[in-house]
C-alpha cells in the first residue's frame, strides 16, 4: 500500500516558526512533524510515499530527498496553489493504482494509529475518527453504527463527538468524485466534499474508532504540548555526549554526540539535548524541554518546558521558560521570558487562546543582553533587539529595536 501525505500548507497559526518553514517542519522532540508521521509509516511497513509539497517545499525536499534515510520511498509532486485538499491529493493521481492511505502532515500519529485503520478498514472508505469532548474548529463524523452518513465540518451545535483525524484509506474512484467535486464558499476543494459525493452515491464509507495518538497542533504554543508527551514516551535514554563531573542527569534524559555537558549542570528529564552542543557549566534543564543540534547554552541559565530549534546561542544567567525559540538565534544574557496563562493572543484580527506561555521566537533574530519578553509575545524573523529592551509587543519581520 501506498501513503500520500498532505505537507503543500504553511500553518499561518503558528507564525512566526512558519515564516521560514512550513509546520510540517516543526520541531517537536528533536524531529520535524513530518519525520514523526514517517517513522510510523515505515514502522507499519508502508514505505511508499507520495509526498504533495507547496509552502518552502525546498527545505522538506533537502531535509527528506529520497526517503532512503528513513527507510522509506520518497516521491515529490507539487501543489502550486493551496486551493484545498481534494486539489492537494488530485496531484497524486499519476502515481496511485491500487488502494492507498492518506494522512495529513501536521499531526503528530503513532505506529498504532496507522495499524487500527489497516487492521479495521472495510468498505469503499475508511475513515479514522478519535472522540474528543472538545469538537471545536473539527469536523465530526454522524454515523449508523459505523457506516458514515455525514461528515459535518465545524458543527455549530453538538452533534457527534467523533472527529474526521484527516486519515483515510481510498480506492482509486476518490478521484473520480473529485474530478466532480464543486469549489467550495472559501474558495477552495474539499475533500470532505468528495467523500459526501461519493456516500450521496450510494459507496459505502466506513469509520474507524481509535484511541491511538493522534495530537492536532493546532497553534505554535501546542507544540509545546506535543513535545511533554513524546518526551514522555521515551522511555529508553541515550547518553552519547560527554558528561563532566559534578553534572547531574536525573530521569529519561537523551544527550547527542558530541555534546558537553559543564559540571554544576542539573538536568531532570523528560529532555532531549542534540548533537555539537555545550551545556553549562551550572545550567538547571527542567522536564519537557527539547534542545537541538549545535546550540550553546552558556552558564547560570535555567530552562524549562520549552522547544530550542538548532543552532541557538543562549547567554549567561537567562531564564527561559514556556517558549518556542526557532533556529539561528543568537541571545546575549540576562534574557528573561516572562509566562502567562489563560493568554487571548490576537492574530490577524483573530483571537486566540493560550493556556500558558512565555515566548514564541521566529529564526535568525540578534537580540542583545538584558531583554526581557512579556507572557505570549512574538518575534518574527531577523530581528535585532538591543540591549535592555522590554517586549511588550509583537515584532514584525527585520525589525530594528534600539
Amino acid at each position: 500500500m501506498k501513503a500520500v501525505i498532505l505537507a503543500a500548507g504553511e500553518g499561518l497559526r503558528c507564525r512566526p516558526l512558519t515564516l521560514t518553514r512550513s509546520k510540517v517542519m516543526l520541531l517537536v522532540a528533536n524531529k520535524p512533524i513530518l519525520e514523526h508521521i514517517i517513522d510510523a509509516l515505515a514502522q507499519c511497513g508502508i514505505v511508499n510515499i507520495i509526498m504533495v509539497v507547496g509552502y518552502r517545499k525546498e527545505r522538506i525536499m533537502d531535509y527528506f530527498r529520497d526517503g532512503i534515510n528513513f527507510g522509506v520511498n520518497i516521491t515529490y509532486v507539487e501543489q502550486k496553489g493551496q486551493l484545498g485538499t481534494a486539489h492537494a491529493l488530485k496531484q497524486a493521481f499519476p502515481y496511485i493504482e491500487d488502494e492507498f492511505i492518506v494522512l495529513n502532515g501536521d499531526n503528530i500519529i503513532e505506529a498504532e494509529t496507522i495499524s487500527d485503520l489497516l487492521e479495521n478498514k472495510s468498505g469503499d472508505i475508511s475513515i479514522l475518527t478519535v472522540t474528543r469532548e472538545d469538537i471545536e474548529g473539527y469536523g465530526v463524523v454522524i454515523s449508523d453504527n459505523n457506516n458514515v452518513k455525514q461528515i459535518v465540518e465545524k458543527p455549530k451545535k453538538d452533534v457527534s463527538r467523533m472527529i474526521n483525524t484527516g486519515i483515510y484509506i481510498f480506492n482509486p474512484d476518490i478521484f473520480t468524485a473529485i474530478e466532480s467535486t464543486m469549489i467550495s464558499e472559501i474558495g477552495e476543494y474539499s475533500i470532505i466534499d468528495s467523500i459526501q459525493q461519493m456516500i450521496d452515491e450510494g459507496k459505502v464509507v466506513t469509520m474507524v474508532k481509535s484511541q491511538s495518538t493522534w495530537i492536532d497542533a493546532v497553534h505554535s504554543w501546542d507544540l509545546l504540548n506535543v513535545n511533554a508527551y513524546l518526551l514522555e514516551r521515551c522511555k529508553q535514554p541515550i547518553i552519547n555526549g560527554n558528561v563532566e563531573a559534578g553534572a547531574i542527569i536525573k530521569g529519561n534524559v537523551s544527550i547527542g554526540a558530541n555534546t558537553i555537558v559543564r559540571s554544576g549542570s542539573y538536568i531532570i528529564g523528560p529532555a532531549i539535548i542534540g548533537k555539537n552542543c555545550e551545556i553549562g557549566p551550572n545550567v538547571v534543564i527542567l522536564p519537557s524541554t527539547t534542545i537541538g543540534n549545535n546550540c550553546t547554552i552558556e552558564p547560570f541559565n535555567q530552562i524549562n518546558n520549552s522547544i530550542i530549534n538548532h543552532d541557538v546561542r543562549i547567554g549567561a544567567f537567562s531564564y527561559i521558560s514556556n517558549t518556542l525559540i526557532g533556529a539561528h538565534n543568537s541571545i546575549g544574557s540576562h534574557f528573561i521570558t516572562e509566562t502567562g496563562e489563560n493568554l487571548v493572543i490576537e492574530m490577524k484580527g483573530i483571537l486566540h487562546r493560550a493556556e500558558k506561555l512565555g515566548a514564541v521566537i521566529g529564526d535568525g533574530n540578534e537580540i542583545k543582553h538584558r531583554v526581557l519578553t512579556e507572557p505570549g509575545k512574538m518575534i518574527a524573523t531577523g530581528c535585532n533587539i538591543a540591549s535592555g529592551r522590554n517586549i511588550s509587543k509583537d515584532i514584525p519581520e527585520d525589525a530594528l529595536l534600539i
